[in-house]
């Protein structure tokens, strides 16, 4: 039986109806539509994980409550990281005072009505030996820049932890962008004075085609014929396990019937060329950034996707994914990223919006170690009610996104999440003091008289974490004035010598470099030469062209030795750098007050 018409949709009154339990959410863009899954755009994926992990765990293992069933332990799981004020269900809406009630309900009933419109079910009822998943209301308060609120939103969410695989779900990958990519792409636009314009799909997953078969109950305060009478969905719904793949599957369609090309070496970028006019386009779930050289060719572009789309043009762009505004000064081919707000929503949060600031992200004078945990039950259970997890997978967005001079210090305080203490807490809240100071720093990119598109720094730190003897790689990819890729991360080996160490980082930012090759070969440009790797260590640097030093290299894996071979053939040439011009140096230790003003400096990072 298909759906009613849409002219016909019944809607009930306002009766307080049973509670349904929650699907999770992910992490969303703050300026879409359509991924309401989230309360607070400031809690990221580790945040999340954990503290859902944490509230289950809880649940199941209290002995009062060791007969809780799934939807009710993801029920407590949800409410404990909700303190939004938003109603977290239908019924709670309902229990709203008048004037807000009503907009709930208007919120929650436009949400049907769209369902209706796109086709998205049919009203049937449940064949013999198939189950229906649940359904959830997410409510959300949508603000405008000013924090005024620009109006209510409701979002149907399927409960997709209640499908079975190889049932009603086979395969459930759907890329996103990396972030390097997308600050390729952005610098792209500064050095070249590319149109950059952004374009929100509404209501984007609904628009995905499903191939199996998905049975659910009617959402709360909109049933029809009775609860003996199920969805079957027709299209995809946030919140089902397969629903970003038929997305993306869905846009790639639609941007190839276009005349793009989906990227080989980054799922998420689409190009189109024919002639001289180059567009690019990197897709963010919904959220879509249109580069191109005319505004015409811009306009084409979303003209053209509104014949398949419903969308919003959201006009230059301003605001990039999570909370990430970009600026431009478009005469001196000027762009800037920055994340003041959340900075400062961050030292809100955690009560240090009156700390005072500090010039290091990371005492140098501290060396950071398990030793500092608490070692006994009385200890963890002082440590217990410090936020420490929740503050580093905050910061750890930071750091990923626009910060590359807190990775390294991300990286060390990530160590002991596990059990922290509270000198590791002590250095949470110095990091925090660092970004107070450095509120006003932008991620800025301009040009330069640098002949190469891109150029690559590496450096190690050998044998720098105190508990295992493990040496810390780090590297920078810079792009005009800013960086455009870094990593600070341990070595999966405990280098024996600084040379080793220094090596071992350096085929790392090897690999880096080919990715980036292959992403600007696949959006049109060129490499006649070969791309330049800066290293400190001369040793490393022997090593890295000729067979030398053997008797500190012979135990090596032969998989390291991959890099020796991009040199002979020419894509990479290794070059020295002294330690103090080394950008790097920031992404494997901790530094100094005038050292980090000069690495901060390095990185393209502007006050």
């Amino acid at each position: 039986m298909s759906s009613p018409d849409p002219l016909q949709l019944p809607l009930p009154p306002v009766v307080p109806g049973p509670v349904p339990g929650p699907a999770p959410p992910p992490v969303v863009d703050p300026h879409s539509d359509d991924e309401l899954l989230l309360r607070d755009h400031s809690d990221d994926d580790l945040e999340y994980a954990d503290t859902v992990q944490s509230g289950l765990e809880h649940v199941l293992c209290t002995e009062q409550n060791d007969c809780l069933t799934l939807d009710e332990a993801m029920e407590f799981a949800f409410k404990s990281v909700n303190h939004s004020g938003e109603p977290n269900s239908f019924h709670e809406a309902m229990q709203c005072p008048p004037g807000e009630r009503e907009k709930w309900y208007k919120a929650a009933a436009d949400e049907i009505q769209s369902l209706i419109e796109n086709g998205t079910f049919e009203l049937v009822q449940l064949p013999p030996g198939r189950k229906a998943i649940g359904s959830r209301w997410v409510f959300r308060v949508k603000h405008n820049p000013d924090g005024s609120i620009e109006r209510y939103k409701a979002r149907l969410v399927a409960k997709g932890f209640a499908q079975h695989p190889g049932f009603d779900f086979t395969e459930t990958f759907a890329p996103t962008p990396k972030w390097a990519a997308l600050r390729a792409v952005l610098a792209i636009a500064a050095l070249e004075d590319l149109e950059l314009e952004s374009v929100d799909i509404s209501s984007a997953y609904l628009n995905g085609e499903l191939e199996e078969e998905v049975y659910m109950h009617q959402p709360e305060g909109f049933v029809e014929k009775g609860n003996d009478w199920y969805w079957r969905l027709l299209k995809s719904l946030y919140g089902l396990k397969q629903a970003g793949r038929c997305w993306h599957k869905k846009l790639n369609e639609v941007l190839e019937l276009l005349g793009f090309r989906r990227t080989v070496c980054e799922h998420s970028i689409w190009i189109f060329q024919r002639g001289d006019v180059r567009i690019i386009i990197p897709v963010f779930i919904d959220d879509m950034t249109i580069a191109a050289k005319s505004k015409q060719d811009v306009q084409k572009v979303k003209d053209d996707l509104k014949a398949h789309f419903k969308l919003r043009d959201l006009g230059p762009t301003s605001w990039l994914l999570l909370g990430v505004e970009i600026k431009r000064e478009r005469s001196q081919r000027i762009l800037t990223l920055s994340q003041r707000q959340y900075i400062l929503d961050l030292l809100e949060r955690f009560n240090l919006t009156d700390c005072n600031p500090v010039t290091t992200p990371i005492d140098p004078s501290v060396r950071l170690s398990s030793s500092m945990s608490p070692q006994s039950p009385e200890e963890v259970e002082e440590m217990r009610s410090i936020p420490y997890l929740q503050a580093v997978g905050a910061l750890m967005y930071l750091a990923i996104a626009t910060c590359p001079d807190i990775s390294y210090t991300v990286g060390v305080l990530a160590r002991f999440s596990k059990n922290p203490g509270p000198h590791h807490w002590k250095a949470v809240k110095h990091l925090f003091r660092y970004l107070k100071g450095t509120l006003d720093y932008k991620l800025t990119y301009s040009p330069t008289s640098s002949p190469e598109l891109f150029t690559t720094y590496t450096d190690a730190d050998h044998a720098g974490n105190p508990d295992n003897g493990r040496s810390t790689s780090g590297h920078i990819v810079m792009m005009g004035t800013g960086a455009i890729s870094w990593s600070s991360r341990l070595q999966g080996i405990v280098a024996l010598s600084t040379t080793e160490a220094e090596y071992v980082a350096a085929t790392s930012a090897g690999q880096e470099i080919l990715w980036l090759r292959n992403l600007f070969t696949e959006l049109g440009y060129k490499f006649n030469s070969s791309s330049t790797l800066y290293i400190d260590n001369r040793s490393a640097l022997s090593v890295a062209k000729n067979p030398e030093h053997h008797g500190r290299m012979k135990h090596l894996d032969l998989r390291f030795y991959w890099l020796r071979n991009e040199v002979e053939k020419g894509t990479i040439t290794m070059v020295h750098l002294p330690t103090e011009e080394m950008p790097a140096d920031i992404m494997t230790k901790a530094l100094g007050r005038l050292k980090v003003g000069e690495m901060v400096d390095m990185l393209g990072l502007r006050n």
